[in-house]
């Protein structure tokens, strides 16, 4: 990337400033509606902090009112169809395809949709339709003002991360799921401005709704070095769990897909279904902060947490894939909480003196299979370390975190927030590469013999970049460049063939070579004669 003017770059970080309190303040109202619809429709009681629903009363009105949320929804989703599902796929589809622009309905309708969904009694978190809410103030603000589209990605991920950080008080991990997911790149004139937003974010977390953490994270004991194989093998079994969360969801928005009646009656129908399984587990409804709570204290039993992790998954996979609107997080976190401690609790009462926490395992699954179904595994390791505020718990948060994702990889050619694109036709970038361009002169690859270049096409240096070059050559709608030096001395002329030489210069740096175990020695022909 080209170094971007500091002017530019402080108009950036001013705007993001604004977008991180705007964002920080939809996030608290979300939070502080979804309570209310919560409290009013299935507790029938006024209050503004979400109640648990181990005290709600099980009966018809439960699925009778998922099904009115449902059709509210649906409703709603005519008016803005990107409402439909957990959000982040949606934002990654406007950085790829829309030049970054959201509709400004957005911004009202997927907190909204969400809220009355969540409130309704639906299995989802609050944070996925906040990105979407922050990344939709973040584009508008990049549409109302003169910016590219390259600075209205940022703007737009600004406002993600913000969403994130306001809803969690996890401002960093919230900039590392924006350059993961979003951004897909790492550069100052990204990451200033991420940082500007989450901070205000974070501030606006912390005067609203607390200093600390969405939910109270009690110390573990996560032991030392000859525990390290145990949560190795945590984590290659939560990644084996990001893949059965991640095909379990594609194979029922597959058979919601089959359905001989149309898209617009998938919520209501899935919301008959979820809700009446939610009368058999009623904690598996809502966004359920306080079960993920309780699991990390070690305060629910062997039962209760299988009930809730297979429970939970189910209600989730259906409330979904049947195009309502929430968020992804909160429920794998529930999902892969309840799985950790239900395997932690089997270890100990099967090997009473092995010295593992089943609270502390069920911390670390929780970033391990999050990493996992998302590919953000960097992201859910810095999540989780913010939440604890404890170091000890970064060695074996980071190893089976990576070992999950090495599993999902193996296993899953998409993630959760990919295969919704891929199916699409859309390409997400994977991992961030060199740009060869970027990282070569023109003198590296220019032809020294000088060739007629059209008279009114302006020279560039031998010491330019090869990507302000193509630059100018696209600029002028030309296909060779003049070259001089410092001196303005003609040196040579530069061709976009030579600019393609610098990429399968870099293509064969990627081309495997033997080393000394493997190299092999080529046998001379043997010559035969009479």
């Amino acid at each position: 990337m080209t170094s971007h003017p500091p002017r530019r770059l402080l108009l950036l970080c001013a705007l993001a400033a604004g977008i991180g309190l705007a964002a920080g303040g939809a996030a608290w109202v979300l939070i502080k509606l979804i309570a209310i619809l919560t409290n009013l429709l299935l507790f029938h009681q006024w209050g503004t902090t979400l109640p648990s629903y181990a005290t709600l009363e099980l009966g018809p009105l439960v699925v009778l009112t998922a099904m009115a949320g449902a059709t509210v929804v649906t409703l709603l989703a005519r008016w803005a169809p990107i409402i439909r599902g957990h959000g982040i796929p949606e934002a990654m589809d406007a950085v790829l395809t829309r030049r970054s622009r959201v509709a400004p309905r957005t911004a009202v309708a997927k907190p909204l949709s969400a809220a009355v969904a969540i409130g309704t009694g639906g299995p989802f978190g609050a944070e996925g339709p906040i990105i979407v809410t922050g990344g939709a103030i973040g584009s508008l603000v990049g549409q109302v003002i003169h910016v590219s589209a390259n600075e209205r990605k940022i703007l737009l991920a600004c406002g993600a991360a913000a969403g994130m950080a306001a809803t969690f008080g996890t401002p960093l991990a919230a900039v590392v799921l924006a350059i993961e997911l979003l951004l897909f790149e790492f550069s100052p004139r990204g990451f200033i401005p991420l940082v500007v937003a989450t901070s205000v974010a974070g501030g606006v977390h912390a005067l609203l709704l607390g200093s600390g953490p969405l939910f109270t994270v009690p110390p573990h004991d996560f032991a030392g070095l000859g525990q390290l194989p145990l949560y190795a093998a945590l984590g290659l079994a939560c990644g084996l769990l990001a893949v059965v969360i991640t095909r379990g969801l594609f194979a029922v928005e597959g058979i919601f897909r089959k359905l001989p009646f149309g898209e617009a009656w998938h919520p209501i129908v899935g919301a008959l279904v979820w809700a009446s399984l939610g009368l058999l587990v009623p904690r598996a409804l809502g966004v359920g902060y306080d079960v993920i709570g309780d699991t990390l204290a070690g305060r629910l039993a062997l039962g209760t947490l299988a009930a809730l992790c297979i429970g939970k998954m189910i209600i989730w996979w259906i409330a979904l894939a049947s195009g309502t609107s929430g968020g992804t997080l909160a429920p794998i976190l529930i999902i892969s909480s309840t799985f950790g401690a239900l395997a932690g609790e089997l270890l100990v009462k099967a090997f009473p003196g092995i010295g593992i926490s089943p609270s502390a395992f069920a911390l670390v699954a929780m970033a391990a299979t999050f990493g996992a179904a998302a590919r953000a595994p960097f992201a859910a390791i810095v999540f989780l370390f913010e939440l604890t505020r404890d170091y000890n718990a970064m060695l074996p948060l980071m190893l089976a975190a990576v070992l999950a994702d090495l599993v999902a990889r193996t296993l899953l050619e998409h993630s959760i927030m990919t295969e919704k694109l891929a199916r699409r036709g859309v390409a997400v970038p994977s991992a961030f590469h060199v740009d060869p361009l970027r990282t070569s002169t023109v003198a590296d690859v220019m032809t020294t013999d000088v060739v007629a270049v059209p008279s009114d096409a302006t020279p560039c240096r031998s010491a330019d970049t090869l990507h302000a070059a193509l630059n100018r050559m696209t600029e002028e709608g030309v296909d060779h460049l003049p070259v001089v030096d410092k001196g303005g001395v003609l040196v040579g002329t530069l061709s976009r063939t030579d600019i393609l030489r610098a990429r399968i210069r870099q293509q064969d740096l990627e081309r495997g070579e033997h080393g000394w175990l493997t190299r092999r020695r080529v046998a001379a022909p043997r010559v035969t004669g009479p």
